[in-house]
């Protein structure tokens, strides 16, 4: 295959008061024209650093020591800002990890959009640049969202916005940077057919920097792993996943959460990375079980080896031979018979407008984004909260933190109600309900030492700031003291948002809000977080309302699971019941597109989502898009609820006849159809 960019001997620094640091040593891979290159490593590993320096980027403190970035020739290194300019989003473009900060608040989606066709005269022939726009955005499976602004869509709506603008210009080398990491698992998976699509359409190459191993799986072509700035194995998908022969790849594949209901014990990950403990030889050497002395004074680097593969590793073949894998039941911790209610929500409604002047004069109502809805938590029990992007599953935890009054319903803390809104809550309801916001970028302020930011809490609601009790929390989430004294800027996505999650942890909750917070990490710390969470709900009756995309995640962490689905809770169940034999329509999409090690040809079920709801309180909110709809039934009439031994599913079709995945002749008739209707996506 032709060859479009090569990055050869990459070797970056940063520096600071202390000097220079090296972060990227010797990295060396090329890309060809349509391939689809993924590159994994944990959380400040220095994936994004090599990312961004294919664009051209780089901070005012980085420093490239030596190396060349190829594309068709040209070392993009090299290239004055003109150049850069006229490349970057015409034949390079880029996805960032954060649509937040990404897009201009100021300006509507769609004008953001025109800006990057105007910028490249990227307009094609006979079609207007709405027209242009409007095909944008449906080839990423939204509808025409031109005249809405960012922070009137969802986390993964934004994304996908991001995604539109950066295939605008049809780009030869596209960079991802943890593009999906926000996104259900539904929307990743179309996100990942429509590169596929793009790629064969097209041509286009791809980098995919991400930490999702089981999503890479079904998009790349060959991965590179990294660790500590070093390439230590780069292979075919397949091959990776399948035989790793790295100590430290094998440990993150390891590591990968489940839906089997068990947790892999094999050599794993243990300790993190600590640049300050690294050996002379291998880097990987203080956490590795198949270290020897000659590990610890003699370098490794990148070298070919059988099966077009390369790896920096002196035992690579010991690591490479088949070794058992340890399934270990998973064991909650002991329950009591009779836990107490912590939170109540009653008949939740909730909407972002206030109804104007002349909708009062005029009778009419705003659309809710989420109504109805009917929620318990006990003391020490973890709820998850699962469904697409946009579904309403952030907009639920804002009310409950008291940053979106409800338009109706009420909320209950330990019995008693809590006022609406942060401002009229008391200090000690503040205390006891914390919430971790997906993104740590936002949350954190960036003109503040990591010191400065945890100890805020402490100091607000009066409690104890030693620099013992820092160090402990931050090393429960798997950081170390050294990061007391950096900047936010000075971590990586990963590394801020387990400072996010000690801040919350700090103050001692018995509520935690976990909106999405392992969504940036890579798995290695995804499984530190998950047995730091169990802990504090097995030994501190901690409560949460866990929302996540991740269902494996769901099933290691979870008591009960509702599914939510365009504002509305379409089942609720114990974790076990649903996972095993899931029942409502939605709730079967959902399980089908969770991702595995393997490439699997997953195809979507579910259509793309209509451009306009019916409205509130009609039909089935899923109708026009469920694979086992009843004539016009779910979309004239509400479904009702059907009580299920762990809980209850919202559904025309009876809960029996959803497991037998019959529908009987008398339901068929009550709808007034001879049949169901399949829609195919």
């Amino acid at each position: 295959m032709q060859k479009l960019i090569e990055v050869r001997n990459l070797n970056i620094a940063y520096g600071g008061a202390a000097g220079w640091t090296n972060v990227v040593q010797g990295v060396s891979f090329e890309i060809a024209r349509g391939e689809a290159f993924g590159l994994v490593g944990e959380s400040g590993c220095g994936k994004s650093t090599v990312a961004y320096r294919m664009l051209g980027y780089g901070t005012i403190n980085s420093f490239v020591q030596t190396g060349e970035v190829l594309f068709d020739g040209t070392d993009l290194l090299k290239l004055d800002a003109t150049s850069l300019t006229r490349l970057r989003g015409n034949r390079i473009a880029l996805v960032p990890q954060n649509p937040t900060t990404s897009l201009s608040p100021g300006m509507r989606v769609g004008s953001q959009v025109r800006e990057m066709i105007a910028t490249h005269k990227a307009l094609p022939d006979g079609m207007t640049m709405g027209q242009r726009i409007v095909e944008l955005f449906a080839l990423v499976g939204l509808p025409d969202v031109s005249h809405r602004y960012p922070h009137e869509l969802s986390g993964g709506q934004q994304q996908r916005v991001t995604i539109a603008m950066a295939v605008a210009c049809n780009p030869d080398l596209l960079v991802l940077d943890e593009p999906t990491t926000g996104l259900d698992a539904t929307t990743q998976r179309q996100i990942i057919q429509l590169l596929s699509d793009l790629r064969t359409r097209i041509g286009m190459a791809m980098l995919y920097v991400t930490h999702d191993l089981a999503l890479l799986a079904q998009i790349a072509d060959r991965v590179g792993v990294m660790y500590a700035g070093q390439l230590v194995e780069v292979a075919s998908g397949d091959t990776l996943l399948s035989a790793p022969a790295h100590p430290y790849s094998r440990g993150l594949i390891a590591s990968i959460p489940t839906m089997d209901g068990a947790k892999r014990q094999a050599r794993g990950l243990r300790g993190v990375l600590r640049r300050d403990q690294m050996s002379t030889g291998c880097k990987f050497e203080p956490r590795c079980d198949f270290a020897t002395t000659a590990c610890r004074t003699t370098p490794q680097v990148l070298e070919p080896i059988a099966g077009a593969r390369s790896v920096a590793c002196i035992r690579w073949q010991e690591v490479a031979a088949p070794q058992p894998l340890t399934l270990v039941a998973r064991t909650d911790g002991e329950v009591s018979a009779k836990p107490e209610r912590l939170l109540s929500v009653a008949d939740l409604t909730l909407s972002y407008r206030k109804p104007s002047l002349v909708d009062k004069l005029l009778g009419r109502t705003n659309p809710s984004v989420v109504r109805d809805i009917d929620l318990e938590l006990c003391a020490g029990e973890v709820v998850a909260l699962v469904g697409e992007s946009g579904s309403g599953k952030s907009t639920i935890a804002r009310a409950i933190s008291g940053r979106l009054p409800p338009r109706a319903g009420l909320i209950s803390l330990e019995g008693g109600l809590l006022p609406p809104t942060v401002k009229d809550r008391s200090v000690e309801q503040l205390r006891q309900i914390q919430y971790i916001f997906q993104n740590p970028d936002a949350s954190l302020n960036p003109r503040r030492r990591i010191r400065s930011i945890l100890t805020r809490p402490l100091n607000h609601f009066g409690l104890e700031a030693g620099e013992n009790t820092l160090e402990a929390v931050l090393e429960n989430v798997g950081l170390h003291a050294g990061y007391l004294d950096r900047f936010p800027e000075q971590l990586s996505g990963g590394e801020r948002q387990r400072i996010a999650i000690a801040r919350a942890l700090l103050v001692n909750p018995k509520l935690l809000i976990c909106d999405e917070i392992l969504s940036a990490l890579d798995v290695s710390v995804q499984a530190r977080i998950v047995e730091l969470l169990r802990s504090l709900k097995e030994k501190h009756a901690v409560a949460m309302l866990f929302i996540s995309h991740d269902l494996a995640v769901v099933q290691q962490l979870a008591d009960r699971v509702a599914v939510l689905y365009r504002g509305e809770l379409m089942q609720m169940s114990d974790t076990a019941s649903l996972l095993s034999a899931p029942l409502h329509p939605y709730t079967e999409i959902l399980l089908e597109a969770a991702p595995g090690l393997k490439k699997d040809g997953y195809v979507s079920r579910l259509p793309a989502m209509p451009a306009s709801k019916a409205a509130p309180g009609v039909g089935c909110p899923l109708a026009g898009r469920c694979p086992r709809q009843v004539g016009s039934l779910c979309a004239d009439v509400r479904p009702p609820l059907h009580a299920t031994g762990g809980g209850f599913i919202r559904c025309h079709i009876p809960a029996d006849e959803l497991a037998s995945r019959t529908v009987s002749p008398e339901h068929k008739r009550s709808a007034g159809t001879d049949g169901i209707r399949v829609l195919n996506s």
